[in-house]
């Protein structure tokens, strides 16, 4: 399980082999199964979440029932919801598992204690940040100014591991788009093809 997760941090920072041990005792593994939640809106998020194995996704829910999805998370991807594990307060998001998934988790509590007792995970924490933003806002670009077709595309170029595994409707969700809409663009270039 610490495997990905290693490999991970090293393609960002230096890890010795005792820091490597060091880190196994911050963290739980823990498994969920397909449709699984993590987090629920209105709960705690208590951990941050390292996947290992599988696919999860993070959305939230309108006011008529709708999922709005903000993020996948898959092998090598951490998710969240980052401002009630921060700040302790009740969260926004949902997060389950479209796949059955193997976690690594850390409390709040043992995040502090490792950015203290391992300063290069501080540094390695600071690259994934400042790497969230830079998303985030190609994300506002792409949802605001990009047409359905755009929009597709984009994630199938960045993303393609996304679009073999997940369902049309998912797709759809995280896109902003009707699901209808995505059939019509898959076909369309499916006929440039």
């Amino acid at each position: 399980m610490f495997e990905v997760l290693f490999a991970h941090i090293k393609n960002k920072v230096d890890v010795s082999e005792t820091q490597e041990t060091e880190l196994k005792s911050f963290f739980v593994s823990k498994k969920l199964r397909k449709k699984q939640y993590l987090l629920q809106e209105g709960d705690v998020c208590k951990n941050l979440s390292f996947v290992s194995k599988g696919l999860l996704k993070s959305y939230f829910l309108d006011e008529k029932g709708n999922e709005h999805i903000n993020m996948f998370a898959f092998e090598g991807w951490w998710i969240s919801d980052f401002n009630s594990f921060i700040n302790q307060e009740n969260a926004v998001l949902t997060i389950d598992a479209v796949e059955e998934t193997e976690l690594l988790m850390i409390n709040r509590e043992d995040y502090e204690k490792m950015m203290l007792q391992i300063p290069v995970m501080d540094r390695y924490f600071r690259i994934l940040y400042q790497n969230s933003l830079v998303t985030k806002d190609y994300r506002l670009i792409v949802s605001s100014g990009y047409t359905a077709e755009e929009k597709y595309t984009q994630l199938a170029q960045n993303s393609p591991e996304l679009i073999k595994r997940l369902p049309h409707n998912l797709i759809a969700s995280y896109l902003g788009l009707a699901p209808e809409t995505i059939s019509r663009v898959r076909k369309k270039l499916s006929l440039k093809d």
